[in-house]
């Protein structure tokens, strides 16, 4: 596994658990929003973490840590992802895994194996804006739709969620992206953070919070329970 970060303490990056976050290299999508972009690509190799001093560091945390968020980049573009997620777990660590959702196969492997506590996938737009948001021509939205029906039927505990970005997102798109996971009980819209540090951020900008708030009204009436990450 190729490591590009380590948050050490985080108690909100997975629900319920106090955790550490590490940050898997390499992304196949690029989404101009993303704030991230040494990840996506090739961090300098001082920005690196080995996978042994992670697991050392993941030991003189055991009775400290309750769990691992495993975040990128994208995971799953790791072919080894299922060996460095049970050996999490054997640790007795929970796990939370963070997908773009590009990877149903690997993500069914996955979460039938049982290592995974938690699950949260971007849903980055309605499926006809998803080549836009992505930042790839032609994308095939059949992966994203694969990887909810498997999220959905896997009884793991999960999350979708949005990065609403203007102008990719108006508030109206918010019915047909709550549709696309009808039926899950967490469902949260983010507001988009211009960090000075995005992939290709021109003309891009957080939507207004009344419109951020109509976007919710809309979710909410496909799936009630629908928040705004970081409100009550």
């Amino acid at each position: 596994m190729i490591i590009g970060g380590l948050q050490k303490l985080t108690l909100l990056d997975f629900p319920g658990t106090v955790a550490c976050t590490v940050f898997t290299v390499g992304c196949n999508l690029r989404c101009p929003f993303c704030h991230n972009p040494a990840l996506v690509f090739n961090p300098p190799e001082d920005m690196r973490i080995s996978e042994d001093d992670f697991f050392a560091f993941l030991k003189k945390r055991q009775g400290i840590l309750d769990g691992v968020a495993i975040t990128g980049g994208e995971p799953l573009l790791h072919a080894d992802i299922c060996e460095f997620i049970a050996k999490i777990k054997s640790m007795g660590y929970k796990v939370k895994l963070d997908t773009n959702g590009t990877f149903p196969d690997r993500l069914e492997k996955i979460l039938s194996e049982g290592n995974v506590d938690y699950v949260a996938m971007d849903l980055k737009n309605t499926f006809d804006k998803y080549a836009e948001t992505v930042g790839i021509t032609g994308f095939d939205v059949s992966l994203i739709k694969r990887s909810i029906k498997v999220i959905k039927d896997s009884g793991v505990d999960h999350e979708f969620r949005t990065t609403v970005v203007s102008p990719l997102h108006e508030s109206g798109d918010f019915v047909q992206i709550a549709k696309q996971v009808e039926g899950t009980e967490k469902y949260f819209l983010q507001g988009f953070v211009d960090s000075g540090n995005l992939l290709n951020g021109e003309g891009l900008s957080e939507m207004p919070h009344d419109e951020l708030e109509k976007a919710l009204e809309n979710a909410k009436k496909i799936i009630p329970q629908s928040k705004i990450r970081g409100e009550s």
